[in-house]
């Protein structure tokens, strides 16, 4: 079968390799749409923190089950599903706990443990969701919607809380339809003007600012808030500025929510936590219950999800696709490949 892989930053190859053999508990799955995540990016430009080589990427992805035994789950042959890519050890305080989602020696597919981006996978029967009759190319962006949607409701959002967005990227448009959705007035930031106006046009959102200075960046968000700030800020970004920027504008007492992944480190005035009394919360992976609601979610018809996609590429085009998204991530959102 043919694998698309990372051997080292800034190069992508499809290889052969063998098909998968299904274990007791497992179902065979057949690919059909796979997402490129701002980590696979960031694993193709070297800059992803919890990257190593070689990998094979891709966790967001729909499939068709090819093979499965009877299961407790109402699994079979023929659905179109997708699938909880994130693997935890069932054995440390998190998972004893049940907060999965932040296992302390978590493996993601495509990060820390190879990912979907082959022609036929094998899953664990119990990280199997069906996908009720929804798109394959819309099951792909379950994920991706999820990691958003378990952020948001970190910050416990209110109607009428003024939110405050930093990224529009996938992960930031998807951020801003879920807080929207808890009746926040939502606002996004970005560098990009274009990818910036697309997510306030495209979701509906109460404005924007564009992030290309510190200065302008605090003036725009008095100007909004009436110099009141940000009752809730979302960083979904992964950089020590946008990181700067959630701290900076969020109001005393409010909730600011870390889900961006980078590498790099900040200097701050931590004293600012406490002077603001802020509500900092970190974000990681996602739940069942997200993966289950997001689909009843999607499938009552309030969220047209394929909205976000502004590029598809055929398998034998992986190469392409990742090269021009990291070329064009100003004007590109959510970038996925048809297996």
């Amino acid at each position: 079968m043919k694998t698309v892989i990372i051997p080292e930053p800034g190069q992508v190859k499809i290889i052969d390799t063998p098909n998968p053999v299904r274990k007791k508990g497992e179902a065979l799955l057949k690919i059909l749409y796979g997402g490129i995540c701002g980590s696979d990016l960031g694993t193709y430009r070297g800059t992803f923190a919890y990257a190593s080589y070689p990998r094979i990427p891709g966790h967001e992805f729909s499939a068709e089950i090819i093979e499965i035994d009877d299961n407790e789950y109402n699994l079979s042959t023929g659905m179109i599903v997708t699938c909880n890519p994130y693997f935890n050890c069932g054995k440390c305080y998190s998972c004893q706990r049940g907060l999965v989602n932040c296992c302390i020696s978590n493996e993601t597919l495509g990060a820390q443990r190879d990912g979907a981006f082959s022609e036929y996978i094998t899953m664990p029967v119990e990280r199997i969701y069906d996908g009720k009759g929804l798109p394959a190319k819309t099951l792909a962006l379950i994920e991706p919607f999820c990691i958003s949607y378990h952020g948001v409701s970190r910050a416990h959002i209110k109607p009428g809380d003024n939110v405050l967005i930093i990224g529009a990227g996938t992960i930031g448009a998807l951020a801003s339809i879920a807080a929207k959705a808890a009746g926040a007035n939502v606002y996004i930031a970005d560098i990009s003007q274009q990818k910036m106006d697309y997510a306030i046009k495209t979701f509906h959102l109460d404005g924007g600012i564009l992030n290309n200075d510190p200065e302008n960046f605090m003036n725009k968000v008095k100007e909004i808030t009436d110099n009141k700030l940000f009752d809730v800020t979302i960083e979904a970004v992964g950089l020590p500025s946008t990181f700067q920027n959630c701290i900076d504008a969020a109001t005393f007492g409010g909730r600011m929510v870390q889900i961006g992944v980078g590498k790099r480190k900040q200097d701050f005035d931590f004293t600012l936590l406490q002077k603001k009394e802020l509500n900092v919360f970190g974000s990681r992976n996602a739940l069942k219950k997200d993966f289950l609601a997001l689909i009843d979610l999607v499938k009552g018809g309030s969220v047209d999800l394929q909205k976000i996609v502004t590029n598809t590429y055929a398998l034998a085009e992986a190469d392409k696709a990742f090269a021009d998204f990291s070329k064009n991530a100003a004007s590109m959102l959510k970038v996925v490949i048809k297996f």
